[in-house]
């Protein structure tokens, strides 16, 4: 699994015009809303944004926060705080926290209003750019927040292809820009756990091995959400390689071919997509160190 997660280094060019567009961009807006994976807080931050954002404010939006482990999203938004940024846990399709997102812009923004009104710029109106890796959230969160659906959403990466401002409130613009990636992972994991949610395309992956090694993290931080789900003892699974778990999810499934083998491509899409579409609980698979 590592090996193959190693060898996933790509850099399409849209992604590189991604990155022009955003630095262009920057002058255009007061502030940044960086929307992150609640579940992956670590991995789905794009190393190369703290570069090309710079000085500029920045609110971090944990999305997803309903497939979250709520005590692990506390920890982060306070370990964010903490670094002096601002954070939100949010949930893009059911709206959840969306509504603290402006207060906390023009909190945030509260001097750079007040030039404004010295300068008689009344009613100018602010200016936020929403970045993030594909996959993450960004269309919906700003389809929520328009109460819209100007902005194209689909379940893969890769959908949204060209710089867009949306009006969410009267003095208030959403500047919405592609996902993007980095060059090359430095750290294997960082592929891995963006491979889980969805964030590296499924076609380029071993999904067999990927669930499996899904499997492996569950069984050792969350034994519980196997057991019910896919009723597999906490006892079970200690020690078990992914590929044994994958079976006992598949048996447990009455996933079977001919001759009573089991089909494990079929058990580890069923796994993915449960696991992405939150059906295994709420697990976080980072912790603040």
């Amino acid at each position: 699994m590592m090996s193959e997660i190693q060898s996933i280094q790509w850099f399409p060019g849209h992604m590189t015009r991604t990155k022009r567009k955003i630095q262009d961009s920057l002058k255009l807006v007061e502030a940044v809303a960086e929307i992150i994976d609640a579940r992956i807080p670590v991995s789905s931050r794009n190393p190369d944004l703290d570069q090309l954002v710079q000085s500029k404010p920045r609110i971090i939006l944990l999305n997803k926060c309903d497939m979250a482990d709520p005590v692990q999203t506390a920890k982060w938004i306070a370990y964010f705080q903490g670094k002096g940024a601002y954070a939100l846990a949010v949930d893009c399709k059911s709206g959840k926290g969306l509504q603290g997102f402006m207060p906390l812009v023009r909190s945030v923004l509260a001097d750079q209003i007040e030039a404004w009104k010295t300068k008689g710029m009344v009613g100018r109106s602010i200016r936020v750019m929403v970045v993030g890796i594909p996959n993450v959230g960004k269309s919906s969160f700003i389809n929520k927040m328009s109460k819209s659906s100007k902005v194209k959403v689909e379940d893969r990466p890769g959908v949204t292809r060209g710089n867009q401002w949306v009006t969410i409130a009267k003095g208030f613009d959403l500047l919405d820009t592609p996902g993007v990636l980095w060059p090359k992972f430095e750290d294997p994991a960082v592929g891995e756990k963006l491979a889980f949610t969805g964030a590296v395309k499924d076609q380029i992956m071993d999904t067999e091995q990927l669930a499996g090694r899904l499997l492996e993290l569950l069984a050792a931080r969350y034994p519980h959400s196997l057991q019910e789900r896919y009723k597999i003892q906490a006892s079970d699974t200690e020690g078990k390689p992914g590929y044994e778990l994958l079976e006992a999810v598949g048996r447990k499934r009455g996933m079977l071919i001919s001759g009573g083998e089991i089909d494990t491509e079929r058990a580890a899409m069923m796994v993915l997509d449960e696991f992405r579409g939150g059906k295994l609980g709420k697990i976080t698979l980072e912790t603040v160190k």
